[in-house]
């Protein structure tokens, strides 16, 4: 009776989040006194899962699978978890195992708390700690049914390395025409940036920066921090930048080490989807702006003053520091 854990990757690579997962579902493993099996799909270097706890490897290649199908994957993952007998099934935060975790649930009977931020408080009863009320408080969820479905909130646990020797065993489920009902006709990716969703910094801008000619300042800062970069709503919609970048409760949610917020006022919605980030930073002209009241620092002053001046002593720490 293993935990099972889903290991997400992009082309053959294993995400960040995979390795977050799979040094979570450790930790439960050994508090419930077994090991740790990881579903990989269309994966390569499936035993460098092992430097995290993962003792087995149910490796799938299916050419089938290699965009993301959340039917299809839910399905793979129910057989996953009957052959392994597995009672906790681990996932990670991503807008994929968002759509992913409910179609799982219900195939399983099973239960479900997302946005899980700490390894549980005990394991009989189950209780985890999640995020509640846009992530203004924490709840202490009780999972009552025989198999729980954790989904851990991206950068809320870290990646540890705990080394064991993993074993990579093929792995063919078997899967009906129905699991194909619903078609990616394409996916489009910004190549070459650091993702929001893996990013350990943010920089972000809003309409404080007037015009989409001025975002190169944006991202000369994000690459001097390796950063990835984000915007706030109204600059997508205005077409400044493109939707994969807009961040906040009605766009991509931001669970970073570092959120830098720049000449965005800090709406509500914005608010929520980026209060998971564990450090904040706003730089704004306006003191009266709502997000210095949510920020861990601020900075009252013209970005395109301020910017310039912290990407210039940046660079100059990090050449003394090189």
């Amino acid at each position: 009776m293993s935990v099972l854990v889903y290991t997400e990757s992009e082309k053959g690579k294993f995400k960040k989040s995979a390795f977050e997962v799979a040094s979570y579902a450790y930790k439960v493993a050994q508090d419930l006194g077994t090991s740790v099996t990881a579903v990989a799909f269309n994966a390569n270097d499936e035993a460098s899962l092992g430097n995290y706890g993962v003792s087995k490897v149910l490796k799938i290649s299916n050419d089938q699978l290699g965009t993301f199908n959340a039917k299809a994957y839910a399905d793979a993952l129910t057989q996953a978890a009957e052959a392994e007998g597995a009672k906790v099934i681990i996932l990670s935060s991503s807008a994929d195992t968002k759509f992913l975790a409910p179609i799982l649930t219900a195939k399983l009977s099973a239960g479900y708390v997302p946005n899980v931020v700490a390894a549980p408080d005990s394991t009989s009863p189950f209780v985890v700690k999640r995020t509640a009320f846009s992530n203004k408080g924490f709840a202490h969820t009780e999972i009552s049914s025989d198999i729980k479905i954790i989904g851990v909130s991206n950068n809320a646990y870290g990646v540890m390395e705990n080394n064991v020797s993993a074993a990579v065993e093929d792995f063919n489920p078997s899967l009906g025409d129905a699991d194909f009902t619903t078609k990616s006709i394409e996916v489009d990716k910004v190549a070459g940036k650091v993702s929001i969703a893996d990013a350990d910094i943010v920089v972000s801008g809003g309409r404080g920066l007037k015009g989409p000619e001025n975002w190169g300042m944006i991202e000369e800062l994000a690459d001097v921090l390796g950063a990835a970069t984000a915007c706030s709503k109204p600059v997508s919609d205005l077409g400044w930048r493109p939707h994969g970048e807009h961040v906040g409760q009605t766009g991509k949610p931001v669970a970073s080490n570092l959120y830098i917020a720049i000449g965005i006022s800090g709406a509500i919605q914005h608010l929520a989807g980026v209060s998971s980030s564990k450090t904040k930073v706003v730089i704004n002209n306006d003191p009266e702006a709502p997000f210095f009241k949510a920020a861990d620092y601020g900075i009252v002053g013209d970005a395109f003053e301020v910017v310039p001046k912290l990407i210039e002593k940046l660079k100059e720490f990090k050449a003394q520091n090189a």
